[in-house]
This record gives C-alpha cells, structure tokens and sequence, in this order.
C-alpha cells in the first residue's frame, strides 16, 4: 500500500474506533483491540514494532496500583477516615464538602471508580438521613476523585503515561526544576473548585447525625502504601540507579497487599483463581491496545502532521501553543476517554516544543490538567463519572445529561484556570 494511501486509511480507521468507543463505551476494550487487529491488518503497523510499543512500567505501575487499592478497601480504611471526618463535621454542607475532598484526597493514590465507589455508601447514609437527594455530593465526589487524579504519578493512568514519556519521576510531581509542580497546581485547583460545591451545597444547614464508626480490619494495606510511597520518594532522590524501575517498585508492593488480600479472604483454590479473574484487568488490557494503536499513527506519520498543524497555527508562541493544548484537551476529554487522547498527544506536544523552540514540560503539564479535569463536564467523561451515575440509577435517581454538566461545568472552569494559571506562572 502506498505511503499517502496507508496514511489515510489509517486515519479512518483510528478515527472509527474512537468513534465506537465514544458510542459503546462499555464495550471500549473488544473495540479498541478490533481496531488493533484492523492496523496489523492493513500494515499501519507489525508485531514487533506492536510489541515494542507497550510501556511495561505504566502497566506495572498500574497493576500493583490496583492490588493495593483492592487491599485498602478490604481492609475499611477509607470507609473509616471518611466516617470519621462527617462525624466531625457540624453542619450537612459541611461534611458534604468533607466527603468530597476526602475523595479527591483518597483518589491521589487510589484509582478514581475505587475512590467513588468507597465514598458511595456514606453519601447515600447521609441522604437517607436527612432526606435530601444524593445527586449532588455524588457528582461532587466523582469530579473531586477525576482532579485530583493528577496531583501525584500513581493518582491515574494518565499521569503514569505522562511521567513515562516525559521520564519523570515520583518526586518531579511536587517539585520541578526546583519550583512547586503538578501536586501544588491540582491542590490550589481543588481549593478553588471546593467553592463552587459550597455553592451548590450551602442550603443544607441541617445537623449532622451520628454515624456508627467502621471498624477497620488491618492496617497492613495502609503501611504497604505508605511503604511503596516513600520507595517511590527514594527511588527518585537516587535517580532510579537502584536498578528498580517505578512499575518494579509498585508491583513488589501492590503483590504484597494481593497475597494479604487472598490469606484474609481465605480462598480456595476454584476462588482464588475467581479472585484474581475479577480484579478490573480490562483498563490494563485497554492501555496495551492504546499503546499499539497510537503507534501505528507514529509509524504511518499522521503525528507528526498533526504535530505540524498545531505549530502552523501556535508558532513560535509558547502562551498560545500552551492554551491551544490545555484548552482542545478540556474540550475533547469531555467527550472521550483521556487514555487514548493523552497517549496520542504526548508525542504532538513533544513535536510542537521541538518546533517552536521551546521546553515541552508546560505544556506537558497544560495537556494533563486539560485531559484530566475536563472529563469532568459530562457523565460520559471519565469512567468515575459513568460510576457515579449508574449507582445513582441503580438507587432509583435519574441522573439528567444537563443535571450533570450544571455541576461538572463550573467545577471544571474553575479548576483548570487556577491549576493552568499555576503551571503557566512557574513554568511559563
């Protein structure tokens, strides 16, 4: 097939599968591997290229994430610490203000559909009791957990892509070249959009009943996390010449809390291989096929093309290259899912610094916080927010498209402007 013709269907096809994924999101991991096929098929791209495409130190990173996570939740830590903070909290506006940010805080290290799934329970407590809809508190805990997602390396896929292709480390996070990095942009974001949920929530003036305390099962999963945290911390003070790698340092750990996690359950054989099966493998398989589909548009040179139209249009201009990226990121992670989108444009953005002449880290850093936060606009965003709305479906309350976008639009607007503004005052 001739060059311009390879180019051009696999632009078709890649454009088709995210299509079909954006229509049948539940199916997205038999789409997306379709699509796969359908580019070996045509030659976009080989098996060995396919092969060497995959980032095995993001799925490791994300696997021994997910062990753990399995292990906290298990283990009612997190059910524990949210309890304990609505008991504390005076008034209903209060502690639902409290649950969300003690979402968004869990969702640093924890992945986002565990941390609304944790937090769900209370929410639905807390509205039984004062007999007000959970609407609200549940979209605010589902778009709190998708923001701060970013703030740390292992806070979600897309910040472990991000990190393997800029090569940085745990620690480059909280500080970058020596000024206060993602972590510090994401929480005064946070701070800012806590706002406009006080907004939304600030009627309800009622009294917080007592809450019976969660008592919690083992403290092993939570000393594991601190553990594998401050090996991350270490490993990136010495430069990772420790010969670990960061998925190396989270799979030791994440299969630590696994082990733990079958002893306590005390599993047979027959449910021990169950156990293993039901863990959410389908986003890692999902990661892998992303990886080779992204490729073939490298290898076909639709990147760099795409890479060149932005620059055509940015120039040599830094600020506007930055709000270009930012601002089409926000825009399209309203609509689609921000792995495929992040793994696709890490390499324009690389192409367009190169172009203009300039560091790429800021707009590394625009292109997270705009793929990230700007699923928080519509229920069909983020996986957390699909979540969201389909416990709320499932507790009889009919979540409207607009009902959604009246919290998720203001919350976003917000955040990105503070977070962006951050990034673009230190690195700018």
């Amino acid at each position: 097939m001739e060059p311009v013709t390879l180019e051009i269907v696999t632009a078709v096809l890649f454009v088709l599968t995210y299509l079909l994924i954006v229509i049948y999101y539940k199916k997205k991991a038999w789409i997306i591997w379709s699509g796969v096929l359908a580019m070996l098929l045509v030659g976009a791209v080989t098996l060995d290229i396919a092969w060497k495409s995959i980032n095995w130190d993001v799925l490791g990173i994300y696997v021994g994430m997910l062990f753990i996570a399995e292990a906290l939740i298990f283990s009612k830590m997190p059910d524990y610490i949210a309890i304990w903070l609505v008991d504390r909290s005076k008034k209903v506006w209060v502690a639902m203000l409290a649950v969300c940010a003690f979402t968004g805080f869990l969702s640093i290290v924890i992945a986002n559909v565990a941390c609304v799934l944790i937090v769900a329970p209370i929410v639905f407590a807390i509205a039984r009791k004062i007999n007000v809809s959970p609407v609200p508190m549940i979209i605010g805990a589902a778009v709190s957990s998708n923001l701060q997602g970013v703030a740390t390396l292992i806070g979600d896929p897309p910040s472990m892509l991000l990190a393997a292709h800029a090569k940085l480390s745990f620690n480059d996070f909280f500080f970058f070249q020596s000024k206060p990095g993602l972590f510090f942009a994401v929480q005064l974001g946070m701070i800012a959009s806590l706002f406009v949920l006080y907004f939304l929530f600030r009627k309800h003036e009622h009294i917080v009943h007592y809450f019976r305390e969660v008592e919690v099962k083992s403290f092993f999963p939570s000393v594991m996390l601190v553990g594998m945290v401050g090996a991350l911390a270490v490993s990136s003070f010495a430069g990772n010449k420790n010969g670990f790698s960061l998925g190396t340092i989270c799979m030791i750990f994440g299969i630590a809390c696994l082990f733990w996690l079958l002893l306590e359950k005390r599993r047979n054989e027959k449910s021990l291989f169950r156990a293993i099966v039901g863990f959410d493998w389908g986003t890692g398989l999902f990661i892998i096929a992303v990886f080779i589909l992204i490729d073939s548009l490298t290898q076909t040179g639709i990147i760099s093309d795409l890479a060149m139209f932005i620059f055509s249009i940015t120039g040599s201009n830094l600020f506007v290259a930055f709000l270009i990226i930012t601002g089409l990121s926000v825009f399209f992670s309203a609509f689609v899912d921000n792995i495929p989108y992040i793994v696709a444009m890490l390499p324009v953005t690389q192409l367009v610094a190169e172009q203009a002449g300039v560091s790429p880290y800021v707009l590394y850093f625009g292109l997270l916080i705009g793929t990230s936060v700007g699923g928080n606009i519509t229920p069909v965003g983020a996986s957390a927010n699909l979540v969201a709305v389909g416990l709320l479906k499932n507790r009889g309350y009919q979540t409207t498209f607009w009902e959604f976008v009246k919290i998720g639009l203001p919350f976003t607007i917000i955040s990105v402007l503070v977070s962006a503004g951050f990034i673009w005052l230190m690195y700018g």
